[in-house]
């Protein structure tokens, strides 16, 4: 008879519930309600038995980088505008970006003028010429040349753009055939 109510009382709790189950198997499986999955996952807890959760590991990456000194230079025109045989002078802007901490210095080529050196460039127009000269100073009496420790400009990076002024002036008395002319002068960097 006990075992007859037994089968009996699972069969009637079988029909039309629907809580979780714990087998597969419809003559061992444990039905529970709502309330009873909280009671039992409770009593797991209260064991010491927790539910296993993701493992995890670490481990070290080693990144690195090797920064070479580098320098890169740009040049704005130098324009003198209307030469009416008056001294005129002009100034321009180098703008140069180094790495941080890195020692440079930047020369001025003598020009494509025909004779021209760095001291006593030329602005060409067809066969004519029209001197002048760059400077690395407001008063221009320093001549800006192409020699290291001499001539040139020297400084250090930044790491960010530095502008160097270069003050060029064409001086008094030079009477020349009219037109535009022209010159083109390399700004070279060294570091």
């Amino acid at each position: 008879m006990f075992f007859r109510n037994r089968r009996q009382s699972a069969r009637s709790y079988g029909h039309g519930y629907s809580g979780g189950t714990l087998a597969k198997d419809p003559r061992t499986t444990l039905r529970l309600g709502p309330l009873g999955v909280k009671l039992f996952g409770a009593g797991l807890l209260a064991l010491g038995i927790v539910p296993a959760a993701a493992a995890t590991a670490t481990g070290s990456m080693t990144v690195t980088a090797t920064v070479a000194a580098t320098c890169v230079i740009a040049a704005a025109p130098l324009a003198f505008g209307n030469y009416s045989g008056l001294q005129s002078d002009a100034t321009a802007v180098l703008s140069i970006t180094c790495t941080n901490t890195t020692p440079y210095t930047i020369g001025l080529g003598v020009g494509l003028g025909t004779g021209a050196t760095v001291t006593s460039r030329k602005m060409t127009l067809t066969t004519a010429t029209l001197g002048y000269a760059l400077y690395s100073d407001t008063g221009r009496t320093i001549n800006w040349g192409l020699t290291p420790g001499t001539d040139t400009v020297a400084g250090t990076g930044s790491g960010a753009v530095q502008p160097i002024t270069v003050y060029g002036r064409v001086p008094a008395g030079e009477f020349v055939a009219p037109g535009a002319y022209t010159d083109t002068v390399v700004a070279t960097v060294t570091y």
